[in-house]
């Protein structure tokens, strides 16, 4: 016997004969592809609000960047102001008559 004889023969051994199914068999094989149905409906809307939350936490992530640099501007800006006030008023207190 030659080597594809026999796998073939194996693979019939494998391969679960095509029977005709009871009427549970039908009722259970049912109730399985329903079952299944509502696990890839529930995996799609959970991809779907992952996929929501991704894009949410993007946009936060965006803002707070946004508000990092406005906050570091701000602190400049009021350093400056600050050491403007210091050298006018050192200014106005040096007497004039030097």
């Amino acid at each position: 016997m030659c080597f594809d004889q026999q796998r073939f023969m194996l693979m019939e051994e494998m391969i679960p004969s095509r029977r005709v199914r009871s009427a549970d068999e039908n009722i259970r094989m049912e109730v399985l592809r329903g079952e299944l149905a509502e696990t890839e409906a529930r995996l799609a809307r959970a991809r779907a609000r992952e996929a929501e939350l991704s894009r949410r936490l993007e946009n936060m992530k965006r803002f707070l960047s946004v508000m990092q640099i406005l906050e570091t501007y701000l602190k400049r800006r009021l350093c400056e102001q600050q050491q403007a006030l210091i050298l006018s008023q050192m200014s106005s207190s040096v007497p004039k008559n030097l």
